[in-house]
């Protein structure tokens, strides 16, 4: 009998989360503590680096400076060079090329308007799409990471016969979408009172330091519901 497609769907959504998630180092089958699983998913220093220091030095230099040219030209170079770095080293550009494309299209944005906060509007949009997206899903019955973790583990969507695990995939799905959400709650308005210092800071302030803990909690809650096998 052939599946209805929206469980087709699911199969092909929830395989690829799985192998995003096993290419940033979180696979629940390895014997990796959770210190380690997180700093596999923040990429290490470099990921932390590519994440953190574009906007530190935009933050940094139009409060000091309060020239946008510069800020964003220092801003969008820094993840121009990241991502150069790891082309020259034949390493996965992925992560640092989505940054670059990301703080492009912001610099373009701020550039056109002539609005220092306008930067900052392209995290706003990725915040609403990456929070809609996991509260939506768990709310139809496809949490997120219930479809990653399925996939991951070799069980596919056969854990939505089991309550437990529906139930903990709905809870760390929509613990997700608060994450997302809180960032836009406190920002937006920050961006609307136009204070370009204050909307930086929080934006790093919320961003590796909520997304690690988030990570840890859902690790654990998927280790608990898979366990390790010895080998």
């Amino acid at each position: 009998m052939t599946p209805p497609p929206a469980a087709r769907a699911s199969e092909v959504l929830g395989a690829a989360l799985g192998d995003a998630a096993r290419r940033a180092g979180l696979d629940p089958n390895s014997t990796e503590d959770t210190r380690h699983a997180v700093w596999n998913a923040m990429g290490g220093w470099r990921g932390i680096l590519e994440s953190v220091l574009p906007s530190l030095a935009f933050v940094v230099l139009f409060t000091f400076t309060q020239n946008l040219v510069l800020a964003l030209a220092i801003s969008v170079g820094s993840a121009a060079a990241f991502t150069l770095a790891r082309l020259l080293q034949k390493q996965p550009p992925s992560a640092a090329l989505g940054g670059l494309i990301a703080a492009a299209a912001a610099a373009a944005l701020a550039l056109w308007t002539g609005r220092a906060e306008d930067n900052f509007l392209w995290g706003f949009l990725t915040n609403g799409v990456y929070g809609g997206a996991f509260a939506v899903s768990a709310l139809v019955g496809w949490p997120l990471i219930g479809l990653a973790a399925g996939f991951l583990l070799g069980e596919g969507t056969a854990w939505r016969r089991d309550r437990r695990k529906r139930r903990t995939f709905f809870w760390l799905s929509i613990g997700w979408a608060a994450l997302f959400a809180t960032r836009l709650l406190v920002q937006v308005p920050l961006y609307f009172a136009g204070d370009v210092t204050a909307l930086g800071t929080a934006k790093l302030l919320m961003g590796l330091p909520l997304f690690a803990p988030m990570v840890a909690v859902t690790w654990l809650a998927v280790r608990a519901l898979y366990p390790a096998q010895p080998r």
